[in-house]
């Protein structure tokens, strides 16, 4: 406009201007001056790319593709790839306050610079803990779609085992990327898968196995004598049930006093969870009672604590069928 001004009222702003971009830029003063590549481009090279003072940790992410449900569940603001609650929430306290004024000498100079300083530290720390969450799927995972990812692109199956030594690695991921970890995973499992192939080749090379062809033979004939053996203590075992024995008094026929238990008595304690001995107690006393009753001489039944009204109920009515004592008395 003050170019147009000076020329005179002849030539607008638009004309002047048309005019010096044709004869000056794209002419002939212009190819003699301006080359067609500008080698003098900024370069920053004091913050390459992930460095420790690079820009881009704390450039914000794309926006996550979620619903707009979702991010009112998270608090999530997509155009700032931001949280209403952030990593150290408080962070920006440090310079709030914050003012530059003319007449602050060094000390405080210095002090300011320190607190901003600290401010974007703590920026870089939160964006880092996006860069994880982002890398590994964090959110996706929170919302549960990461099931139906998984779906599609079915992988190997996770042991027990492997899930447990995952989350004993987790603090591994903020030092690696989410590739980096799964496949130091891989290689781990496959580490263990040749550990136990070594073992196997070294229990054949102990029994004098030096060709595979042979250990095909050798299985073959383990597996026939592990099942012998499997028949065997199948065998066995029914024996002993059938003897009456292992499975029903399993639990009290190492205890003292059950070699003076009947048949019938062994069944009742095993079946009240009782000891041989604390029955023969209950039972003797009992007994004792019933006889002076019997006899007329008054008698205060004194019962152990351990005998509450259920069992003493139960050895009450097994001792009347039994006949050791009569229905009266019970």
């Amino acid at each position: 406009e003050d170019m147009a001004a000076h020329v005179g009222a002849s030539r607008t702003p638009q004309e002047v201007m048309e005019h010096y971009v044709s004869m000056y830029i794209h002419g002939n003063l212009g190819k003699a001056c301006i080359p067609d590549t500008i080698p003098n481009r900024v370069t920053d090279h004091t913050c390459p790319s992930g460095g420790p003072l690079s820009p881009s940790l704390t450039t914000p992410l794309p926006p996550l593709d979620i619903s707009v449900a979702e991010q009112q569940q998270l608090g999530y603001m997509p155009l700032r790839d931001d949280y209403e609650i952030e990593y150290d929430q408080d962070a920006e306290t440090l310079i709030s306050g914050l003012s530059v004024n003319y007449d602050d000498d060094d000390v405080e100079i210095e002090l300011k610079r320190a607190h901003v300083d600290m401010y974007v530290r703590k920026l870089k720390e939160r964006q880092r803990r996006k860069n994880i969450a982002r890398d590994y799927n964090l959110v996706p995972a929170f919302l549960g779609k990461d099931k139906k990812e998984k779906e599609k692109a079915p992988k190997r199956k996770i042991t027990k085992e492997e899930k447990e030594l995952r989350l004993k690695l987790r603090p591994l991921y903020q030092f690696m990327s989410c590739k980096e970890f799964e496949d130091f995973f891989e290689n781990m499992h496959k580490e263990r898968i040749l550990r136990a192939k070594i073992r196997e080749l070294q229990r054949y090379r102990r029994n004098g196995i030096t060709k595979m062809e042979e250990s095909a033979e050798y299985e073959a004939a383990r597996h026939k004598r592990e099942k012998r053996k499997e028949n065997k203590n199948i065998a066995s075992s029914k024996r002993g049930k059938e003897d009456g024995k292992e499975g029903e008094f399993a639990a009290i026929e190492n205890l003292p006093g059950f070699e003076l238990l009947s048949d019938r008595e062994k069944v009742l304690c095993s079946s009240l969870n009782l000891s041989p001995a604390r029955y023969v107690t209950v039972k003797t006393i009992i007994i004792k009672d019933h006889l002076q009753k019997r006899q007329g001489i008054p008698s205060k039944s004194r019962l152990p604590s351990y005998l509450d009204k259920v069992l003493k109920k139960r050895i009450l009515n097994f001792l009347t069928e039994s006949g050791w004592i009569s229905r009266d008395a019970s």
